[in-house]
């Protein structure tokens, strides 16, 4: 593991680059859909989560444009309800858009999210 060791008496300065947040990408992505309109988001990392929460986006009816760490989603026409069973198993996070689609239209459909067995494993008498 690496370190750094700073001792007093000195100005200490420089520069770094902070990586997109998937913990804070992904819940803006969710919350999209009830801007009824343009959001624009930047550096958002490229990753399997924020993969599918686009793909979910689409299949609900938006339009999604990315392109490096950008992300343009317009949700104005948005049209469904019901986020697609083989999405919903891709990851766990996918539930978060039950609050959108609850907010926007009062209604919403999905399955179990996905993403981690750990509940077969420690629940023995759900199987």
């Amino acid at each position: 593991m690496s370190s750094y060791i700073i001792e007093g008496g000195k100005k200490l300065e420089g520069e770094t680059f902070a990586s997109g947040s998937k913990n804070a990408s992904l819940p803006i992505m969710a919350a999209s859909i009830l801007n009824r309109g343009i959001t624009k988001l930047y550096n958002v990392p490229n990753i399997h989560d924020t993969q599918m929460m686009i793909e979910i986006l689409k299949s609900l009816g938006c339009k999604v444009k990315k392109n490096q760490n950008k992300v343009v989603i317009d949700s104005r026409n948005l049209k469904n309800q019901e986020i697609p069973e083989d999405l919903m198993h891709q990851m766990r996070s996918s539930v978060i858009f039950a609050g959108a689609l609850i907010g926007r239209y009062k209604k919403a459909v999905f399955s179990y999210p996905g993403g981690c067995d750990i509940w077969w494993i420690l629940s023995p008498s759900l199987r």
